[in-house]
Protein backbone atom coordinates (compact mmCIF):
# COMPACT_ATOMS: atom_id res chain seq x y z
CA UNK A 1 0.00 0.00 0.00
CA UNK A 2 1.36 3.38 -0.93
CA UNK A 3 2.04 5.83 1.84
CA UNK A 4 2.30 9.56 1.67
CA UNK A 5 6.06 9.37 1.47
CA UNK A 6 5.99 6.91 -1.45
CA UNK A 7 5.32 8.34 -4.90
CA UNK A 8 2.65 6.27 -6.65
CA UNK A 9 3.46 5.12 -10.18
CA UNK A 10 0.32 4.75 -12.28
CA UNK A 11 -0.08 2.43 -15.23
CA UNK A 12 -0.79 5.13 -17.83
CA UNK A 13 -1.54 4.17 -21.43
CA UNK A 14 -1.09 7.02 -23.92
CA UNK A 15 -2.35 6.88 -27.51
CA UNK A 16 0.02 8.95 -29.62
CA UNK A 17 -2.22 8.51 -32.67
CA UNK A 18 -5.22 10.04 -30.91
CA UNK A 19 -6.29 13.62 -31.67
CA UNK A 20 -6.62 14.13 -27.89
CA UNK A 21 -3.53 16.02 -26.64
CA UNK A 22 -1.12 13.95 -24.59
CA UNK A 23 -1.31 16.30 -21.61
CA UNK A 24 -5.09 15.80 -21.51
CA UNK A 25 -4.72 12.01 -21.75
CA UNK A 26 -2.29 12.07 -18.83
CA UNK A 27 -4.50 14.38 -16.77
CA UNK A 28 -7.53 12.16 -17.45
CA UNK A 29 -5.62 9.03 -16.42
CA UNK A 30 -4.60 10.62 -13.11
CA UNK A 31 -8.13 11.98 -12.51
CA UNK A 32 -9.62 8.53 -13.19
CA UNK A 33 -7.22 7.03 -10.67
CA UNK A 34 -8.37 9.58 -8.08
CA UNK A 35 -12.10 9.08 -8.68
CA UNK A 36 -11.75 5.29 -8.69
CA UNK A 37 -9.83 5.27 -5.41
CA UNK A 38 -6.58 3.97 -6.88
CA UNK A 39 -5.07 7.26 -5.71
CA UNK A 40 -6.29 8.26 -2.28
CA UNK A 41 -6.20 11.59 -0.44
CA UNK A 42 -2.67 12.19 0.79
CA UNK A 43 -1.02 9.95 -1.83
CA UNK A 44 1.96 11.52 -3.56
CA UNK A 45 2.29 11.17 -7.33
CA UNK A 46 5.43 11.09 -9.42
CA UNK A 47 7.14 14.37 -10.14
CA UNK A 48 7.32 15.80 -13.65
CA UNK A 49 10.84 14.49 -14.28
CA UNK A 50 9.85 10.93 -13.42
CA UNK A 51 6.69 11.12 -15.51
CA UNK A 52 8.50 12.45 -18.56
CA UNK A 53 11.25 9.85 -18.37
CA UNK A 54 8.93 6.91 -17.74
CA UNK A 55 6.25 7.86 -20.28
CA UNK A 56 8.46 9.44 -22.92
CA UNK A 57 6.83 12.88 -22.66
CA UNK A 58 8.12 16.39 -22.92
CA UNK A 59 8.37 18.00 -19.50
CA UNK A 60 5.93 20.86 -20.39
CA UNK A 61 3.35 18.19 -21.29
CA UNK A 62 3.56 16.56 -17.85
CA UNK A 63 3.60 19.98 -16.18
CA UNK A 64 0.42 21.07 -17.96
CA UNK A 65 -1.40 17.86 -17.02
CA UNK A 66 -0.54 18.28 -13.35
CA UNK A 67 -1.36 21.98 -13.37
CA UNK A 68 -4.80 21.29 -14.85
CA UNK A 69 -5.54 18.94 -11.93
CA UNK A 70 -4.20 21.48 -9.43
CA UNK A 71 -6.62 24.06 -10.87
CA UNK A 72 -9.48 21.57 -10.53
CA UNK A 73 -8.61 21.06 -6.87
CA UNK A 74 -7.68 17.38 -7.25
CA UNK A 75 -3.95 17.82 -6.64
CA UNK A 76 -1.93 20.20 -4.50
CA UNK A 77 1.77 21.05 -4.68
CA UNK A 78 3.45 21.18 -1.25
CA UNK A 79 6.98 22.38 -0.69
CA UNK A 80 9.10 19.52 0.59
CA UNK A 81 6.36 16.94 -0.04
CA UNK A 82 5.79 17.09 -3.78
CA UNK A 83 2.40 16.79 -5.50
CA UNK A 84 -0.34 15.11 -3.46
CA UNK A 85 -3.97 14.10 -3.94
CA UNK A 86 -6.17 16.48 -1.97
CA UNK A 87 -9.05 15.67 0.32
CA UNK A 88 -12.44 17.02 -0.76
CA UNK A 89 -12.75 20.64 0.30
CA UNK A 90 -15.31 21.72 2.88
CA UNK A 91 -17.71 24.28 1.39
CA UNK A 92 -19.81 26.35 3.78
CA UNK A 93 -22.52 28.78 2.82
CA UNK A 94 -22.95 32.10 4.60
CA UNK A 95 -25.08 31.12 7.57
CA UNK A 96 -24.31 30.56 11.22
CA UNK A 97 -23.51 26.90 11.61
CA UNK A 98 -21.08 24.65 13.43
CA UNK A 99 -18.11 23.23 11.55
CA UNK A 100 -18.73 20.01 13.48
CA UNK A 101 -22.27 19.79 12.04
CA UNK A 102 -21.12 20.84 8.56
CA UNK A 103 -18.53 18.07 8.50
CA UNK A 104 -21.06 15.50 9.64
CA UNK A 105 -23.57 16.72 7.03
CA UNK A 106 -20.94 16.39 4.32
CA UNK A 107 -20.29 12.77 5.24
CA UNK A 108 -16.96 13.54 6.89
CA UNK A 109 -15.90 12.31 10.33
CA UNK A 110 -15.15 15.20 12.71
CA UNK A 111 -12.81 14.90 15.67
CA UNK A 112 -11.68 17.54 18.13
CA UNK A 113 -8.58 17.98 20.27
CA UNK A 114 -8.95 20.49 23.08
CA UNK A 115 -5.74 22.54 23.17
CA UNK A 116 -6.75 24.99 25.89
CA UNK A 117 -9.66 25.83 28.17
CA UNK A 118 -8.94 28.67 30.55
CA UNK A 119 -10.88 31.44 32.25
CA UNK A 120 -10.21 35.14 32.54
CA UNK A 121 -11.77 38.51 31.85
CA UNK A 122 -12.36 40.59 28.75
CA UNK A 123 -9.44 42.82 29.77
CA UNK A 124 -7.07 39.84 30.07
CA UNK A 125 -7.64 38.85 26.43
CA UNK A 126 -6.29 42.12 25.07
CA UNK A 127 -8.88 41.97 22.27
CA UNK A 128 -10.36 45.37 21.45
CA UNK A 129 -13.42 43.72 19.92
CA UNK A 130 -14.29 42.15 23.26
CA UNK A 131 -13.67 45.33 25.22
CA UNK A 132 -15.95 47.20 22.81
CA UNK A 133 -18.77 44.75 23.62
CA UNK A 134 -18.15 43.83 27.26
CA UNK A 135 -16.97 45.41 30.47
CA UNK A 136 -13.28 44.81 31.23
CA UNK A 137 -14.14 42.61 34.25
CA UNK A 138 -16.64 40.42 32.38
CA UNK A 139 -15.64 36.75 33.00
CA UNK A 140 -14.88 34.66 29.93
CA UNK A 141 -13.91 31.17 28.85
CA UNK A 142 -11.03 30.95 26.38
CA UNK A 143 -11.19 27.78 24.31
CA UNK A 144 -8.67 26.68 21.69
CA UNK A 145 -9.44 23.53 19.69
CA UNK A 146 -7.97 21.64 16.76
CA UNK A 147 -10.69 20.25 14.49
CA UNK A 148 -10.02 17.21 12.29
CA UNK A 149 -11.93 15.94 9.26
CA UNK A 150 -11.40 12.23 8.59
CA UNK A 151 -8.33 12.29 10.86
CA UNK A 152 -6.75 15.17 8.92
CA UNK A 153 -6.27 18.54 10.69
CA UNK A 154 -8.52 21.17 9.12
CA UNK A 155 -8.95 24.12 11.48
CA UNK A 156 -7.67 25.81 14.63
CA UNK A 157 -10.57 27.43 16.47
CA UNK A 158 -10.22 29.94 19.30
CA UNK A 159 -13.43 31.03 21.05
CA UNK A 160 -14.14 33.47 23.84
CA UNK A 161 -17.43 32.53 25.52
CA UNK A 162 -19.10 34.72 28.14
CA UNK A 163 -18.81 33.31 31.64
CA UNK A 164 -22.53 32.80 32.29
CA UNK A 165 -22.31 29.51 30.38
CA UNK A 166 -20.85 26.32 31.86
CA UNK A 167 -18.40 24.56 29.55
CA UNK A 168 -17.31 21.00 30.19
CA UNK A 169 -14.13 19.75 28.53
CA UNK A 170 -15.74 16.46 27.52
CA UNK A 171 -18.60 18.30 25.80
CA UNK A 172 -16.17 20.60 23.98
CA UNK A 173 -14.49 17.54 22.50
CA UNK A 174 -17.60 15.49 21.70
CA UNK A 175 -20.09 18.17 20.60
CA UNK A 176 -20.33 21.37 18.63
CA UNK A 177 -19.94 24.54 20.70
CA UNK A 178 -23.34 25.83 19.60
CA UNK A 179 -25.04 22.62 20.72
CA UNK A 180 -23.41 23.02 24.13
CA UNK A 181 -24.56 26.63 24.40
CA UNK A 182 -28.10 25.95 23.19
CA UNK A 183 -28.45 23.12 25.69
CA UNK A 184 -28.00 25.79 28.39
CA UNK A 185 -30.66 28.07 26.98
CA UNK A 186 -28.64 30.26 24.61
CA UNK A 187 -31.00 31.74 22.02
CA UNK A 188 -28.49 32.46 19.27
CA UNK A 189 -30.05 34.98 16.93
CA UNK A 190 -27.39 36.91 14.98
CA UNK A 191 -23.73 36.90 14.06
CA UNK A 192 -21.24 39.15 12.33
CA UNK A 193 -18.48 37.44 10.37
CA UNK A 194 -15.40 38.72 8.59
CA UNK A 195 -13.55 36.37 6.22
CA UNK A 196 -9.88 36.96 5.49
CA UNK A 197 -6.63 35.17 4.70
CA UNK A 198 -3.11 35.01 6.08
CA UNK A 199 -0.11 32.73 6.41
CA UNK A 200 0.03 30.38 9.37
CA UNK A 201 2.74 30.93 11.95
CA UNK A 202 5.15 28.18 12.99
CA UNK A 203 2.95 26.86 15.82
CA UNK A 204 -0.19 26.85 13.66
CA UNK A 205 1.52 25.09 10.77
CA UNK A 206 2.80 22.41 13.15
CA UNK A 207 -0.70 21.83 14.54
CA UNK A 208 -2.11 21.59 11.01
CA UNK A 209 0.75 19.22 10.07
CA UNK A 210 1.76 21.25 7.03
CA UNK A 211 5.02 22.88 5.93
CA UNK A 212 5.38 26.64 5.76
CA UNK A 213 4.56 28.92 4.04
CA UNK A 214 0.96 27.82 4.57
CA UNK A 215 -2.00 29.80 3.23
CA UNK A 216 -5.05 29.83 5.49
CA UNK A 217 -8.57 31.24 5.50
CA UNK A 218 -9.50 33.21 8.61
CA UNK A 219 -12.92 33.88 10.11
CA UNK A 220 -13.67 36.42 12.84
CA UNK A 221 -17.11 35.88 14.41
CA UNK A 222 -19.18 37.81 16.93
CA UNK A 223 -22.31 35.87 17.97
CA UNK A 224 -25.28 37.43 19.81
CA UNK A 225 -28.45 36.13 21.46
CA UNK A 226 -32.01 37.33 20.89
CA UNK A 227 -31.55 40.07 23.50
CA UNK A 228 -28.54 41.47 21.63
CA UNK A 229 -26.04 40.25 24.22
CA UNK A 230 -22.73 38.76 23.18
CA UNK A 231 -22.58 34.96 23.42
CA UNK A 232 -19.16 34.28 21.99
CA UNK A 233 -16.41 35.69 19.84
CA UNK A 234 -14.49 33.35 17.53
CA UNK A 235 -11.14 33.55 15.78
CA UNK A 236 -10.80 30.60 13.41
CA UNK A 237 -8.06 29.47 11.03
CA UNK A 238 -8.71 26.98 8.20
CA UNK A 239 -6.48 25.30 5.61
CA UNK A 240 -7.10 27.32 2.45
CA UNK A 241 -6.95 24.35 0.08
CA UNK A 242 -9.60 22.42 2.05
CA UNK A 243 -12.05 25.11 3.06
CA UNK A 244 -14.12 27.74 1.29
CA UNK A 245 -17.09 29.99 2.01
CA UNK A 246 -19.91 30.26 -0.51
CA UNK A 247 -22.34 33.15 -0.83
CA UNK A 248 -25.23 34.00 -3.11
CA UNK A 249 -25.29 37.45 -4.68
CA UNK A 250 -28.55 39.10 -5.64
CA UNK A 251 -28.48 41.37 -8.70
Amino acid sequence: MATRSDAVQLDVQLDRNSPVPLYHQLAQAIENAITSGTLRPGDRIENEVSLTERLGLARPTARQAIQDLVRKGLLVRRRGLGTQVTRPAIHRDVRLSSLYDDLTGAGRKPRTTLLEHSTGTAASTGLKDLLDLLGPDEPLHRIRRLRFADEEPLAIMTNYVVGRYRLDDEDLVAKSLYDVLRSQGAQIAMAHQTIGARLADEDEAALLEQPRPLACVTAALSVFDDAGQLVELGRHLYLADRYSVETALVV
